[in-house]
């Protein structure tokens, strides 16, 4: 079951269960549509990083935070590098990277936070949306996972980070892993392959589909699943969508599909103070 649903009123797509279940948590992914930038950015593009008009970021920012009932002081958000790096966000950092890339939380591909009313988001454009969260020590966490930061391990790396930082029990951590490129679309060659096969030793080689002469259609949704599993993640407690960016280039940027030059999905998670 898709646990990502569609809002037809708002062009977003909803971690229902999480929210029906965990009161004050707001957590889902954006689409391509209901924004206000132009093409090849048109319309919801929520990057800064991407060439588009600044205002019109921010409008799209401003306007989800509105859709979320989630005040846009709270927008807190890194310069991602497709690296490893988790950075804790407490008090202090609330808001950085709202209205601008230079205020943004540096090199940062993780954040991490047990503070309230702080909305993590970061980026994509086919890769992987990691969320995180433990009800029970109220902590969040949300990672991207491209081929790189899949490689080095980044879904370990967030959990690792909350359980020591906080002390969470990996039994109550729950993660979903949100809709990016899916195996039908994404070819690669050896060198990504070779990096990743060495994090995943001893698992099922489902993930990975060769075509011959060195090109192999890889599933990095289902990777980042093995890895959550390794890192003491229980099965029944980690979502995976089935949606794929580039398949459906109508609902969502693709970098593959649209040839580079595109706008990114933003990837939200916060918790407020119950009404």
């Amino acid at each position: 079951m898709e646990p990502f649903v569609l809002e037809q009123t708002t062009s977003l797509l909803r971690l229902a269960a999480w929210e029906e279940q965990f009161p004050g948590l707001v957590a889902g992914f954006t689409t391509r549509i209901g924004g206000v930038s132009t093409a090849p950015y048109a319309s919801m593009n929520c990057g800064l990083h991407v060439g588009d008009d600044i205002q019109a970021v921010v409008r799209n920012r401003r306007n989800l935070s509105s859709l979320l009932h989630f005040p846009f002081e709270g927008w807190t958000c890194a310069d991602q590098v497709h690296g490893n790096h988790i950075t804790f966000v407490e008090s202090a950092e609330k808001g950085r990277g709202r209205n601008s890339l230079e205020d943004a939380l540096a090199a940062s591909d993780g954040l991490v936070t047990a503070e309230k009313d702080i909305l993590l988001a970061s980026f994509y454009a086919d890769c992987v949306p990691l969320l995180v969260i433990d009800p029970v020590k109220r902590v969040i966490g949300i990672a991207h996972a491209g081929w790189k930061g899949t490689a080095a391990i980044i879904s370990q790396k967030i959990v690792e980070s909350i359980t020591e930082r906080f002390g969470s029990h990996r039994q109550d951590i729950r993660v979903a892993i949100g809709p990016s490129i899916g195996s039908c679309c994404y070819e690669v060659d050896d060198r990504v392959v070779d990096q990743i096969s060495v994090q995943l030793v001893g698992e099922k080689e489902d993930w990975l589909v060769s075509k011959g002469q060195g090109k192999y259609q890889i599933d990095l949704k289902l990777v980042n699943y093995y890895l959550f599993i390794q890192a003491g993640i229980h099965p029944e407690h980690i979502l995976q969508s089935s949606w794929c960016t580039s398949c459906r280039n109508d609902l969502f940027f693709s970098h593959r599909a649209d040839g580079g030059k595109t706008g990114r999905m933003a990837a939200f998670l916060g918790w407020r103070d119950e009404v």
